[in-house]
């Protein structure tokens, strides 16, 4: 059965389930950098071989968007996303041994600065390819967990 587009609690998926042509395509890219490259270099590495793959599928994207974040309707500072794909897929990228929490808020928090429904959280940094599905959360919502699911073990 596919995954629904927005799921509400942390779930396990399989590659197979993904039903988001442009998620899978990126998944894929993604894979094939970490399977040339492995793991081990500087995250801007992974990046600028990811971008190439992308651009190589035809897949259209920001690199390094810059977005103004707001605190009581006042710019304290600016953020950048890896990259914005199609925008409708929001792609953070990491080079470390484990994904940690604070990496999963940073996607989430992008997605909402962005007002992108949809990202990626894809470590190359570990020994298999990390990636988590992130899905933007909205204030009024009555379930506050976190929305995200991974990939892969």
């Amino acid at each position: 059965m596919p995954l629904p587009l927005f799921c509400t609690e942390v779930k396990r998926c399989d590659m197979k389930e993904i039903n988001d042509e442009l998620t899978y395509k990126i998944i894929g890219c993604a894979m094939k950098v970490h399977n040339i490259l492995g793991n081990g270099f500087q995250e801007v590495i992974y990046q600028r071989c990811l971008a190439i793959e992308l651009e190589k599928q035809n897949i259209l994207f920001l690199r390094e968007q810059e977005m103004p974040i707001y605190y009581d309707d006042r710019a304290v500072g600016t953020r950048r996303a890896d990259f914005i794909v199609e925008n409708t897929v929001l792609i953070e990228l990491k080079a470390v041994i484990k994904l940690e929490d604070v990496h999963l808020a940073q996607g989430l928090n992008y997605l909402q600065a962005y007002k992108i429904e949809k990202g990626l959280l894809i470590n190359f940094g570990a020994p298999g390819l990390e990636i988590k599905r992130l899905f933007r959360k909205y204030k009024h919502a009555p379930n506050n967990r976190i929305h995200s699911n991974s990939d892969h073990p």
